[in-house]
């Protein structure tokens, strides 16, 4: 049992980190779940106050995330229909282009669906898209920083 409590913890560390770039997960509290499962095994002295403060810590992120890319778009002058099409352009991007399109996905979604909005203000759909996707950047960033860290800490604490 032991054994499957570490290897399904590493595989929630390793889920952890890709749902950084991956919308569908929450990338740190994936990887504080993957804390969670290890400090279940006996070879772990469990570490209560580690695991509430990388608990708040994933919480907070993943709180934050839902609101970075609003600031983006919205400091870059975007409407609620460019916010929209960057969420679905990163879905409809990493399905016809793989991890190219958690790039480019953001940026062509906020600029169509700013067209969409007003399809005569080109250089404000242009805009709002490359605010869209420096909050999208910058919330990723900071999911796969604190991923990295919760992998950090997982080696530290099963060595």
């Amino acid at each position: 049992m032991e054994i499957l409590l570490i290897c399904l913890s590493a595989v929630f560390i390793l889920l952890g980190i890709a749902g950084s770039f991956l919308p569908i997960l929450p990338g740190p509290i994936t990887g504080w779940v993957g804390l969670l499962l290890l400090h279940q095994t006996a070879r772990v002295p469990n570490n209560t106050s580690l695991l509430i403060s990388t608990f708040i810590i994933a919480l907070v992120v993943f709180l934050i995330d839902y609101i970075i890319p609003i600031l983006g778009t919205k400091k870059f002058g975007g409407s609620k229909k460019g916010m929209i099409g960057a969420t679905l352009g990163v879905l409809v991007g990493l399905v016809f282009l793989g991890p190219l399109g958690v790039l480019v996905g953001p940026f062509v979604g906020a600029y169509l669906g700013e067209l969409l909005g007003n399809p005569k203000d080109n250089k404000k759909a242009l805009k709002a898209a490359f605010g869209s996707l420096t909050g999208f950047l910058t919330g990723v960033f900071l999911k796969f920083t604190v991923s990295v860290i919760y992998l950090g800490i997982y080696l530290k604490v099963l060595i």
